[in-house]
């Protein structure tokens, strides 16, 4: 009846939950897990789902960085210094110049379209954004997966 691409979302799904579960998100009230092989960014609350958004990540020829970190710093509008001074709205800094923020190259979500840093539909950064203004940088864990 479901096809396989239907049960492998299931399982990465599934997986991820675990990942969240069992990854001491104790001590973070906002985990933000990206899943670089599916484009999607799956968002907990206080241990509860809060949402899952289409993600762009780096093309070919461009890396995000893997691994859990914690935002270094917010910017409510930032300019790119390195890419002709595009803009990131709503921008979470975690790794070096690495950011999730908004774009309007919504077209592309879902799909590897960035130099490195992670794109979200400008409305989803601003949720995340506030987000963690509301609990703090300390109490949020992001999280880049394969």
């Amino acid at each position: 009846m479901f096809g396989s691409g239907f049960w492998r979302f299931v399982f990465t799904l599934f997986a991820l939950l675990l990942l969240i579960a069992s990854a001491g998100t104790a001590s973070a009230s906002v985990v933000a897990v990206v899943d670089v092989s599916t484009q999607r960014m799956y968002v907990t609350v206080d241990g509860g789902s809060y949402a899952v958004w289409k993600v762009s990540t780096g093309r070919r020829g461009y890396y995000t960085p893997r691994g859990s970190f914690r935002p270094k710093y917010l910017k409510r509008m930032h300019y790119s210094s390195k890419y002709e001074n595009s803009p990131m709205p709503y921008s979470v800094f975690f790794y070096g110049g690495y950011a999730i923020h908004g774009t309007q190259y919504v077209r592309r979500l879902g799909t590897p379209a960035s130099h490195g840093c992670i794109r979200l539909h400008t409305a989803n950064a601003a949720a995340l954004y506030s987000l963690i203004k509301r609990y703090g940088r300390g109490s949020t864990r992001i999280r880049v997966v394969n």
